[in-house]
């Protein structure tokens, strides 16, 4: 039995030669638009033989560099001179990146635990489904940007884990280096398989992410980054002919352990931090305080990091609830 297609239908076509710009309509029935349509942006650049490279943001709604740089790509790819296929959406979750969330104000869908999708699902399983058996398909090389959103704040950093096919390794890693991120992070996502980037390596794509800041908003310095790092990136693969104004610096490559390199909250309180972004903490050190909101002449709980490394992520918000993770750590590696 043959699967069925997706209900989302584009209005460019994928094949056609020279520069398009169109949208995804997502279907959406609702009380006052019985036969409504949500439209994604999204671009298309067709010329050559060369391969194929998928652009996408807005994967959650309140992260904004990779967006932000991609509609300033898309405001003069139509005079790019490239030999493959361009193509480019800057909100892939777009009623939660028109909604500044991480989730859709539609049916609060996270897009990255939601892969590989459902034909028939939700808006958001719909949205997952469509890019996992249209885009990533005839894509050859996909990247993702990402940032910390409204709750995190990011060093920055590249993405990257090598891929399962031994053969792809020097094709990838001279991809990690044309980036030039300061940072290459490979993360363990403890047991974490529904994501993008899990769905596009399922397929045997060379995939690239990246956190680049965080409480939705757009730091100059960390967009120069992703629009740095994209050119780079698309000048290497041989897609686009003209070079880079800024050549690529040597990155250093950390790693995510295992759960002892992340913090979560144990209860529900305020939590006063002992750390900032950046720094370099050990075993057994103080983490912060948690304080308890409902009974302010409790002692306040100590809580200690589980391992050495240096601080990636932290928080945003004081306010935790039991679970909530406040900090991830990762330790300096080398890919083999």
């Amino acid at each position: 039995m043959t699967s069925q297609g997706s209900l989302i239908a584009s209005t460019v076509d994928f094949s056609r030669e020279g520069f398009q710009k169109g949208a995804l309509m997502l279907p959406h029935s609702h009380d006052r638009s019985a036969y409504g349509r949500i439209p994604i942006p999204v671009v298309v650049l067709k010329r050559g033989g060369g391969p194929t490279v998928l652009l996408t943001g807005g994967n959650h709604g309140d992260e904004l560099e990779g967006p932000i740089a991609l509609m300033k790509l898309i405001q003069r790819m139509s005079t790019l001179e490239i030999n493959g296929r361009l193509i480019v959406v800057p909100g892939l979750n777009f009623p939660a990146f028109q909604n500044g969330t991480r989730t859709s104000p539609i049916d609060k869908g996270n897009l990255n635990r939601l892969f590989p999708g459902n034909r028939s699902g939700s808006i958001t399983e719909m949205i997952a489904h469509y890019v996992n058996t249209e885009l990533f398909p005839i894509s050859d090389v996909i990247l993702d940007m990402h940032a910390g959103g409204v709750s995190f704040q990011h060093a920055p950093a590249l993405l990257a884990s090598l891929p399962a096919n031994t053969a792809q390794h020097d094709d990838y890693l001279r991809l990690v280096e044309a980036f030039g991120a300061p940072t290459t992070m490979v993360m363990n996502l403890l047991g974490e398989d529904r994501t993008y980037g899990a769905a596009a390596e399922r397929q045997g794509k060379l995939f690239l992410c990246g956190e680049f800041g965080g409480g939705a908003s757009c730091s100059p310095d960390n967009l120069k980054i992703v629009e740095d790092g994209l050119h780079r990136v698309l000048h290497s693969l041989g897609l686009i002919n003209e070079a880079p104004a800024t050549p690529a610096k040597p990155t250093r490559l950390v790693k995510v352990e295992d759960s002892g390199h992340y913090l979560f909250a144990t209860a529900s309180g305020v939590f006063e931090p002992c750390f900032s972004l950046g720094d370099r903490v050990e075993k057994g050190q103080l983490a912060g305080r948690l304080f308890d909101i409902e009974a302010p002449w409790k002692p306040a709980e100590e809580l200690y990091f589980g391992r050495a490394g240096e601080v990636m992520v932290q928080r945003t918000f004081s306010h935790v609830a039991a679970g909530d993770c406040i900090a991830v750590l990762a330790s300096q590696t080398t890919w083999h």
